[in-house]
């Protein structure tokens, strides 16, 4: 089997050997390390790799090339290999530089290079083999070969397995799809029977046609709580949610999080975040999610999976929520974090195809299918930027399309940049599909451009679609206020339709039903980023602290007891 290739580029021959040196003792066992002198050296040697089919996973140039910048070089490698990550090395204090700095920005924001690394100094080097490793794990995630890979297996990609992936996907686990009649697919399932699909873990097990909860019990996922009383109830394993598992736990609150799916909620479709605080290379939304997770377990948080919230209610002096496989949990608080979902198309020929071509969400699971392939994504938000950019690594074309009248509407600055600089990626602004259809798959959509009020027919393998949230609020009782769009009113937003039965103030994301908090997405006035769902889950905290010390001091703090 041929090794993947690591290459590394830089005119500067001491600065070379230093590269060469630590990518050889680290990586050789592995890796194929090829060293080059010069940038014309480099154009020649990606040119053969990619026309031999020869697999490179991390090009790394120095940022001075006696004929040009490392850029090109990065540039090159991007076209030629675009499943290769690629980091610019810097010398030490070079960062202090503004053209330096300048330049990485740059670069990053529209998609030429993933990162930089300081040149390695004497061995060993750590530091610079955390930059490295990162790169080659995020090289390893978008080609499905992670360590801990769940696979599935199945006859199509819609159906059955389709549902798989997205129950795997909540979960945040790492996974790979192939079909049974694949070369992949065969060897998979060689002595495990002819029944599909089937999903098989890490560890050798092996299930047909697993339920969602039979997944998260496999994974190592609680699905029942430990217990019926808890200090806080958390509904919703998203950002926020997790956030103030994590807060709440390590205070010291006996502290549940029930989700009816697995973790991260909506951010787990997010293929790679840019702007969230502590991670300049970027981190996608499952990882954050796995990490966040990880975290709040350690400090002793519960979980309960695949389980859905029917009801809540007042108890005597608790909450009481319902879940729909395990009855009643009673708490001292709750916090609402469902988020939100997307809304539907509401085109009867797509809707039917639904698995098949046509994806609610990021294409994190569904991009390997695509490649080679005329793609569409619908939205104008970050998470269509992200999905864009993801999916023109694999297909042949991406086009976005937006129903604004620009992309800064509603995308982030570095985001627009890096959509604007990506070569197969276009964009359709004042845009809709209107329908579209296939054969038992995705063939082809109706754009329909408002500017011009012209339709149009466009050969299209997927469609993903990210058009507006829809709060997961259906459930809630009257007594909690909401807004026309099913967004929770928390706080002074509260209206006088709902009475407040208390004689102390309602807290800042209190709801109109005392000791019911909401955080995230799911809130009236909310900003839609994950950096914000994350602190108003650790603000929740405070305020429980808050609200806690008001019922010990004062009894009558809390309504009295009776079934709202």
């Amino acid at each position: 089997m041929t090794l993947p290739v690591l290459v590394a580029v830089d005119d500067d021959l001491a600065a070379l050997l230093d590269l060469e040196r630590e990518l050889r003792d680290r990586y050789e066992r592995h890796y194929r390390v090829v060293a080059l002198p010069s940038a014309d050296e480099a154009y020649a040697r990606l040119e053969e790799l990619a026309v031999s089919g020869e697999e490179i996973a991390l090009v790394l140039s120095g940022q001075r090339l006696s004929s040009t910048t490392g850029i090109p070089v990065l540039e090159a490698a991007r076209r030629l290999h675009p499943q290769a990550k690629r980091g610019l090395v810097i010398a030490w204090g070079d960062w202090g530089k503004p053209s330096i700095g300048k330049l990485i920005f740059e670069s990053m924001a529209r998609g030429l290079i993933d990162h930089y690394l300081l040149r390695p100094s004497a061995p060993p080097d750590e530091a610079f083999h955390q930059e490295v490793s990162a790169l080659l794990l995020g090289w390893a995630e978008a080609r499905r070969t992670l360590p801990y890979m769940v696979h599935i297996v199945g006859e199509s990609w819609s159906g059955r397995a389709y549902e798989l992936r997205k129950a795997l996907v909540s979960c945040a686990l790492p996974h790979s799809f192939c079909l049974a009649d694949s070369d992949e697919g065969r060897v998979l399932l060689e002595g495990r029977g002819d029944q599909l699909p089937v999903v098989i873990f890490p560890n050798g097990k092996a299930l047909t046609n697993p339920s969602n909860a039979e997944i998260a019990l496999a994974a190592g996922s609680a699905v029942n709580p430990a217990r019926i009383d808890y200090d806080l109830l958390i509904v919703g394993a998203g950002p926020a949610g997790l956030s103030a598992a994590v807060y709440g736990a390590s205070e010291g609150f006996s502290t549940l999080v029930v989700d009816e799916g697995g973790v991260g909620g909506q951010a787990t479709s997010s293929s790679m975040i840019r702007n969230y605080l502590g991670f300049p290379r970027g981190v996608s939304g499952r990882r954050l999610a796995q990490r966040a997770y990880d975290q709040a377990w350690i400090f002793g948080a519960n979980f309960a999976f695949m389980q859905v919230a029917t009801n809540l209610r007042r108890d005597g002096d608790r909450l009481a929520v319902t879940l729909s496989d395990s009855g009643d949990v009673h708490a001292r608080a709750v916090l609402l974090t469902m988020g939100a979902t997307y809304r539907r198309i509401g085109v009867a020929e797509l809707e039917a195809l639904n698995g098949a071509g046509v994806f609610y969400g990021g294409p994190t699971s569904e991009a390997p299918a695509m490649a080679g392939r005329d793609v569409f994504v619908l939205g104008g938000a970050n998470s269509a930027g992200q999905a864009a950019i993801y999916l023109s690594r694999y297909a042949k074309t991406v086009t976005l399309v937006v129903r604004a009248d620009s992309l800064t509407a509603g995308m982030s600055h570095y985001l627009v940049r890096e959509v604007e600089a990506t070569p197969n990626v276009s964009v359709r602004l004042r845009t809709e599909v209107v329908g579209g259809g296939g054969d038992g798959a995705l063939d082809h959509l109706v754009l329909r451009d408002n500017a011009k009020g012209t339709q149009e027919t466009v050969e299209a393998a997927g469609l993903f679609l990210m058009i507006g949230a829809k709060p997961s609020t259906d459930w809630l009782p009257p007594e909690i206020e909401r807004d026309d769009r099913g967004f929770v009113r928390t706080g002074q937003n509260v209206t006088d339709a709902h009475p407040w039965p208390l004689n102390r103030t309602r807290m800042f994301l209190e709801t109109s039903m005392p000791a019911v908090f909401a955080a995230g997405d799911i809130r009236h006035g909310s900003v839609k980023r994950v950096a914000s769902a994350v602190g108003e889950g650790s603000v929740a905290i405070q305020l429980l602290h808050d609200l806690f010390a008001e019922e010990h001091r004062q009894p009558g703090g809390r309504p009295k007891g009776r079934s709202a």
